[in-house]
Protein backbone atom coordinates (compact mmCIF):
# COMPACT_ATOMS: atom_id res chain seq x y z
CA UNK A 1 0.00 0.00 0.00
CA UNK A 2 2.55 2.41 0.66
CA UNK A 3 2.18 6.18 1.63
CA UNK A 4 -2.23 6.80 1.56
CA UNK A 5 -3.02 8.70 -1.67
CA UNK A 6 -5.97 10.70 -0.06
CA UNK A 7 -5.56 12.07 2.96
CA UNK A 8 -7.00 11.01 6.09
CA UNK A 9 -8.98 13.35 8.05
CA UNK A 10 -8.75 12.91 12.08
CA UNK A 11 -9.05 14.50 15.10
CA UNK A 12 -5.69 14.35 17.68
CA UNK A 13 -6.90 14.07 21.41
CA UNK A 14 -3.50 14.41 23.10
CA UNK A 15 -1.62 15.28 26.34
CA UNK A 16 1.97 16.56 25.47
CA UNK A 17 4.17 15.31 26.13
CA UNK A 18 7.56 15.21 24.54
CA UNK A 19 6.19 12.28 21.97
CA UNK A 20 2.40 14.32 21.96
CA UNK A 21 4.51 17.02 20.56
CA UNK A 22 6.19 15.35 18.08
CA UNK A 23 2.93 13.50 16.64
CA UNK A 24 1.11 16.75 16.40
CA UNK A 25 4.28 18.39 14.06
CA UNK A 26 3.59 15.16 11.63
CA UNK A 27 -0.03 15.67 11.42
CA UNK A 28 -0.24 19.70 11.26
CA UNK A 29 1.93 19.39 7.88
CA UNK A 30 2.34 15.93 6.35
CA UNK A 31 0.06 15.74 3.33
CA UNK A 32 -1.40 12.22 3.98
CA UNK A 33 -3.36 13.99 7.05
CA UNK A 34 -6.15 16.21 7.46
CA UNK A 35 -6.07 17.43 10.76
CA UNK A 36 -9.57 18.86 11.98
CA UNK A 37 -8.76 19.53 15.17
CA UNK A 38 -6.36 19.24 18.25
CA UNK A 39 -7.82 18.26 21.24
CA UNK A 40 -6.16 18.10 24.73
CA UNK A 41 -6.74 15.86 28.14
CA UNK A 42 -5.05 15.84 31.25
CA UNK A 43 -2.80 12.77 31.64
CA UNK A 44 1.43 13.49 30.91
CA UNK A 45 1.20 16.31 33.23
CA UNK A 46 -1.94 18.28 34.53
CA UNK A 47 -4.71 19.90 31.93
CA UNK A 48 -3.34 23.65 32.73
CA UNK A 49 0.16 21.92 31.38
CA UNK A 50 -1.46 19.72 28.88
CA UNK A 51 -2.77 22.58 27.13
CA UNK A 52 -0.11 24.89 27.67
CA UNK A 53 2.11 22.58 25.94
CA UNK A 54 -0.49 21.83 22.92
CA UNK A 55 -0.51 25.92 22.06
CA UNK A 56 3.39 26.08 22.41
CA UNK A 57 3.55 23.16 19.74
CA UNK A 58 0.79 24.26 17.50
CA UNK A 59 2.08 27.62 17.22
CA UNK A 60 5.44 26.14 16.22
CA UNK A 61 4.39 24.34 13.61
CA UNK A 62 2.98 27.28 11.93
CA UNK A 63 0.26 25.27 10.36
CA UNK A 64 -2.55 26.01 12.66
CA UNK A 65 -4.51 29.37 11.44
CA UNK A 66 -7.92 27.39 10.86
CA UNK A 67 -7.00 24.19 12.95
CA UNK A 68 -9.25 24.41 16.41
CA UNK A 69 -7.38 23.22 19.85
CA UNK A 70 -10.00 22.76 22.50
CA UNK A 71 -9.26 21.27 26.14
CA UNK A 72 -10.71 18.87 27.84
CA UNK A 73 -11.28 16.72 30.60
CA UNK A 74 -9.05 17.92 34.04
CA UNK A 75 -9.85 14.31 35.15
CA UNK A 76 -10.19 10.74 34.78
CA UNK A 77 -13.85 9.49 34.53
CA UNK A 78 -13.60 7.28 37.78
CA UNK A 79 -10.10 7.17 38.93
CA UNK A 80 -8.03 9.37 40.73
CA UNK A 81 -5.55 11.71 38.68
CA UNK A 82 -1.44 10.39 37.88
CA UNK A 83 0.42 12.05 35.91
CA UNK A 84 3.77 11.42 34.57
CA UNK A 85 6.21 14.00 35.71
CA UNK A 86 9.13 11.91 36.03
CA UNK A 87 9.29 11.35 32.55
CA UNK A 88 8.05 14.37 30.60
CA UNK A 89 9.13 17.07 33.53
CA UNK A 90 7.58 19.36 35.34
CA UNK A 91 5.95 21.31 32.76
CA UNK A 92 5.31 17.76 31.15
CA UNK A 93 7.18 19.29 27.97
CA UNK A 94 11.04 20.36 29.55
CA UNK A 95 13.68 21.00 27.40
CA UNK A 96 12.70 23.42 24.62
CA UNK A 97 12.45 26.84 25.31
CA UNK A 98 8.35 28.50 23.51
CA UNK A 99 8.11 31.92 23.08
CA UNK A 100 4.48 33.18 23.88
CA UNK A 101 1.86 30.93 21.65
CA UNK A 102 0.14 32.72 18.53
CA UNK A 103 -2.57 30.02 18.76
CA UNK A 104 -5.54 30.24 21.36
CA UNK A 105 -8.52 27.95 22.15
CA UNK A 106 -11.39 27.20 21.11
CA UNK A 107 -14.24 28.30 23.42
CA UNK A 108 -16.05 25.08 23.33
CA UNK A 109 -15.07 22.39 25.55
CA UNK A 110 -12.98 19.55 23.65
CA UNK A 111 -15.36 16.62 24.41
CA UNK A 112 -18.35 18.64 22.63
CA UNK A 113 -15.77 19.94 19.85
CA UNK A 114 -15.47 16.25 19.10
CA UNK A 115 -18.67 15.85 19.24
CA UNK A 116 -19.67 19.14 17.11
CA UNK A 117 -17.17 17.96 14.20
CA UNK A 118 -18.42 14.27 13.85
CA UNK A 119 -21.79 15.06 13.28
CA UNK A 120 -21.35 17.50 11.11
CA UNK A 121 -18.94 16.00 8.76
CA UNK A 122 -20.28 14.25 5.92
CA UNK A 123 -17.52 11.76 5.54
CA UNK A 124 -16.33 9.72 8.89
CA UNK A 125 -13.63 11.09 10.93
CA UNK A 126 -10.63 8.85 12.29
CA UNK A 127 -9.68 10.04 16.33
CA UNK A 128 -6.24 9.70 17.24
CA UNK A 129 -5.89 9.44 20.82
CA UNK A 130 -2.58 9.72 22.24
CA UNK A 131 -3.09 10.74 25.53
CA UNK A 132 -5.68 8.87 28.28
CA UNK A 133 -9.33 8.00 26.86
CA UNK A 134 -11.15 10.43 28.94
CA UNK A 135 -12.21 13.21 26.21
CA UNK A 136 -13.02 10.29 23.42
CA UNK A 137 -14.96 8.02 26.52
CA UNK A 138 -16.70 11.19 27.50
CA UNK A 139 -18.05 12.01 24.31
CA UNK A 140 -19.26 8.34 23.39
CA UNK A 141 -21.03 8.21 26.37
CA UNK A 142 -22.39 11.98 26.10
CA UNK A 143 -23.43 11.76 23.01
CA UNK A 144 -23.55 7.53 21.41
CA UNK A 145 -24.69 8.91 17.63
CA UNK A 146 -20.95 9.65 17.13
CA UNK A 147 -20.19 6.36 17.04
CA UNK A 148 -21.57 5.91 13.55
CA UNK A 149 -19.50 8.85 11.87
CA UNK A 150 -16.16 7.01 13.29
CA UNK A 151 -13.68 5.92 10.66
CA UNK A 152 -11.85 4.30 13.34
CA UNK A 153 -9.54 4.82 16.67
CA UNK A 154 -6.03 4.96 16.02
CA UNK A 155 -4.24 4.60 19.74
CA UNK A 156 -1.35 4.84 21.45
CA UNK A 157 -2.02 2.63 24.39
CA UNK A 158 -1.98 -0.42 26.40
CA UNK A 159 0.70 -3.59 25.99
CA UNK A 160 -0.10 -7.28 25.57
CA UNK A 161 3.24 -7.91 27.05
CA UNK A 162 5.11 -5.30 30.07
CA UNK A 163 3.65 -2.27 30.93
CA UNK A 164 5.64 1.10 32.28
CA UNK A 165 3.52 2.21 35.29
CA UNK A 166 3.21 -0.51 37.06
CA UNK A 167 4.56 -4.15 35.81
CA UNK A 168 0.65 -4.60 34.02
CA UNK A 169 -0.46 -1.29 33.03
CA UNK A 170 1.27 0.82 30.17
CA UNK A 171 0.62 4.91 31.93
CA UNK A 172 -2.52 6.20 28.62
CA UNK A 173 -5.00 2.96 30.00
CA UNK A 174 -3.83 3.14 33.57
CA UNK A 175 -4.66 6.80 33.97
CA UNK A 176 -8.21 6.09 33.02
CA UNK A 177 -9.11 2.59 32.31
CA UNK A 178 -13.05 3.08 32.57
CA UNK A 179 -12.80 5.93 29.68
CA UNK A 180 -10.66 2.84 28.03
CA UNK A 181 -12.87 0.06 28.36
CA UNK A 182 -15.75 2.99 26.63
CA UNK A 183 -13.59 2.91 23.70
CA UNK A 184 -12.50 -0.73 23.60
CA UNK A 185 -16.47 -1.95 23.46
CA UNK A 186 -17.81 1.00 21.35
CA UNK A 187 -17.90 -1.02 18.40
CA UNK A 188 -15.69 0.53 16.07
CA UNK A 189 -12.06 -0.62 14.52
CA UNK A 190 -9.62 0.08 16.56
CA UNK A 191 -5.76 0.47 15.84
CA UNK A 192 -4.05 -0.25 19.06
CA UNK A 193 -0.17 1.08 19.23
CA UNK A 194 1.18 -0.34 22.50
CA UNK A 195 4.47 -0.54 24.41
CA UNK A 196 5.04 -3.96 22.71
CA UNK A 197 5.73 -2.23 19.15
CA UNK A 198 6.07 1.37 20.45
CA UNK A 199 9.75 0.48 22.41
CA UNK A 200 11.05 -1.01 19.27
CA UNK A 201 10.67 2.83 17.90
CA UNK A 202 13.63 3.91 18.94
CA UNK A 203 14.58 7.80 18.74
CA UNK A 204 18.26 7.09 18.22
CA UNK A 205 21.36 9.53 18.45
CA UNK A 206 21.97 8.89 14.68
CA UNK A 207 18.01 9.22 13.53
CA UNK A 208 18.10 12.60 16.52
CA UNK A 209 20.84 13.86 14.42
CA UNK A 210 19.34 13.13 11.20
CA UNK A 211 16.35 14.71 11.20
CA UNK A 212 17.85 17.97 13.21
CA UNK A 213 20.29 17.98 9.94
CA UNK A 214 17.01 19.22 8.19
CA UNK A 215 17.68 22.43 10.02
CA UNK A 216 14.28 24.21 9.99
CA UNK A 217 13.10 25.16 13.11
CA UNK A 218 10.69 22.46 13.35
CA UNK A 219 13.35 19.85 13.08
CA UNK A 220 15.44 21.58 15.87
CA UNK A 221 12.93 22.03 18.53
CA UNK A 222 11.80 18.08 17.74
CA UNK A 223 16.03 17.35 18.58
CA UNK A 224 15.41 19.41 21.43
CA UNK A 225 12.56 17.30 22.80
CA UNK A 226 14.39 14.33 22.53
CA UNK A 227 17.51 15.41 23.95
CA UNK A 228 15.33 16.28 26.93
CA UNK A 229 12.97 12.97 26.71
CA UNK A 230 16.36 10.38 26.36
CA UNK A 231 17.62 11.82 29.68
CA UNK A 232 14.66 10.82 31.27
CA UNK A 233 13.97 7.99 30.56
CA UNK A 234 17.58 6.89 30.78
CA UNK A 235 17.04 7.97 34.23
CA UNK A 236 13.99 6.22 34.70
CA UNK A 237 14.12 3.21 32.59
CA UNK A 238 17.93 3.18 31.71
CA UNK A 239 17.53 3.42 27.86
CA UNK A 240 20.11 4.36 25.92
CA UNK A 241 17.68 5.33 23.45
CA UNK A 242 13.63 6.75 24.01
CA UNK A 243 10.89 5.20 22.42
CA UNK A 244 8.85 7.37 20.52
CA UNK A 245 5.49 6.33 21.72
CA UNK A 246 2.88 9.00 19.70
CA UNK A 247 4.24 9.35 16.14
CA UNK A 248 3.47 5.33 15.64
CA UNK A 249 0.40 6.28 15.39
CA UNK A 250 1.12 8.73 12.80
CA UNK A 251 3.07 6.66 11.20
CA UNK A 252 0.73 4.07 10.72
CA UNK A 253 -2.16 6.85 9.35
CA UNK A 254 0.59 8.09 6.70
CA UNK A 255 2.45 4.80 5.94
CA UNK A 256 0.27 1.53 7.54
CA UNK A 257 2.98 -0.74 5.97
CA UNK A 258 5.99 0.16 8.82
CA UNK A 259 3.98 -2.37 11.00
CA UNK A 260 2.88 -5.49 11.52
CA UNK A 261 -0.27 -5.82 13.06
CA UNK A 262 -2.33 -8.78 14.60
CA UNK A 263 -6.35 -9.12 15.23
CA UNK A 264 -6.63 -9.13 18.94
CA UNK A 265 -9.58 -9.20 21.46
CA UNK A 266 -8.55 -6.33 23.97
CA UNK A 267 -10.05 -6.03 27.28
CA UNK A 268 -9.07 -3.37 29.92
CA UNK A 269 -8.75 -4.92 33.54
CA UNK A 270 -10.98 -2.71 36.07
CA UNK A 271 -11.13 -4.56 39.09
CA UNK A 272 -7.89 -6.48 39.45
CA UNK A 273 -6.02 -5.32 42.45
CA UNK A 274 -2.41 -6.11 41.07
CA UNK A 275 -3.51 -5.12 36.89
CA UNK A 276 -5.91 -2.42 37.04
CA UNK A 277 -5.43 -1.03 33.51
CA UNK A 278 -4.01 -3.73 31.79
CA UNK A 279 -5.00 -4.33 28.51
CA UNK A 280 -5.66 -8.33 28.11
CA UNK A 281 -4.82 -8.90 25.11
CA UNK A 282 -6.12 -12.47 23.35
CA UNK A 283 -2.75 -13.11 21.49
CA UNK A 284 -3.92 -16.75 20.69
CA UNK A 285 -7.63 -16.46 20.38
CA UNK A 286 -7.82 -18.56 23.94
CA UNK A 287 -11.04 -17.08 24.69
CA UNK A 288 -12.95 -17.99 21.63
CA UNK A 289 -12.05 -21.53 22.71
CA UNK A 290 -13.87 -21.33 25.72
CA UNK A 291 -15.69 -24.68 26.45
CA UNK A 292 -16.33 -27.78 28.73
CA UNK A 293 -13.28 -27.17 31.20
CA UNK A 294 -12.41 -24.09 29.86
CA UNK A 295 -14.92 -21.63 30.85
CA UNK A 296 -14.58 -18.57 32.08
CA UNK A 297 -15.44 -17.50 35.68
CA UNK A 298 -16.23 -14.67 37.98
CA UNK A 299 -18.18 -15.14 41.38
CA UNK A 300 -18.59 -19.22 40.69
CA UNK A 301 -20.73 -18.64 37.61
CA UNK A 302 -19.66 -18.87 33.67
CA UNK A 303 -19.30 -15.43 32.02
CA UNK A 304 -20.29 -14.91 28.65
CA UNK A 305 -17.75 -15.42 25.83
CA UNK A 306 -16.49 -12.45 24.14
CA UNK A 307 -18.05 -11.13 20.98
CA UNK A 308 -15.07 -11.45 19.20
CA UNK A 309 -11.64 -9.63 18.03
CA UNK A 310 -11.66 -5.79 18.36
CA UNK A 311 -8.49 -4.25 17.70
CA UNK A 312 -5.22 -4.58 15.32
CA UNK A 313 -2.78 -4.49 17.94
CA UNK A 314 0.99 -3.71 16.51
CA UNK A 315 3.42 -6.53 17.18
CA UNK A 316 6.37 -5.17 15.37
CA UNK A 317 7.70 -1.70 13.09
CA UNK A 318 9.98 -1.63 10.60
CA UNK A 319 12.08 0.87 11.93
CA UNK A 320 14.05 2.59 8.98
CA UNK A 321 10.93 2.90 7.62
CA UNK A 322 9.23 4.48 10.42
CA UNK A 323 12.12 6.77 10.71
CA UNK A 324 11.65 7.50 7.01
CA UNK A 325 8.06 8.56 7.69
CA UNK A 326 9.30 10.81 10.74
CA UNK A 327 12.18 12.31 8.60
CA UNK A 328 9.86 12.82 5.89
CA UNK A 329 7.55 14.39 7.88
CA UNK A 330 9.50 17.32 8.95
CA UNK A 331 11.49 17.46 5.97
CA UNK A 332 7.96 19.32 4.58
CA UNK A 333 8.54 21.91 6.94
CA UNK A 334 10.90 23.25 4.59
Amino acid sequence: MGIRSKPVKIIHDCDPGHDDAVAILMAAVHPAIDLQAVTVVAGNQTLEKTVRNALNICSASGRFSDIPVAAGMSRPMVREQVVAGDIHGESGLDGPVFDEPDVGLDPRHAVDLIIDLLLDSDDPITIVPTGPLTNIGMAIRKEPDIVEKIERIVLMGGAYQHGNVTPSAEFNIYADPEAAHVVFTCGRPIVMMGLDVTRKALATPAMIARVRSLGNPQAILFAEMMEFFAKSQKEVFGWESPPLHDPTCMAWLIDPECFTTRLMRVEVELRGALTYGRTSCDVFGLEQQAGPGRELYEGGGPLARPSGPNAHVAVDVDFDRFWSVVYDSFAFYG
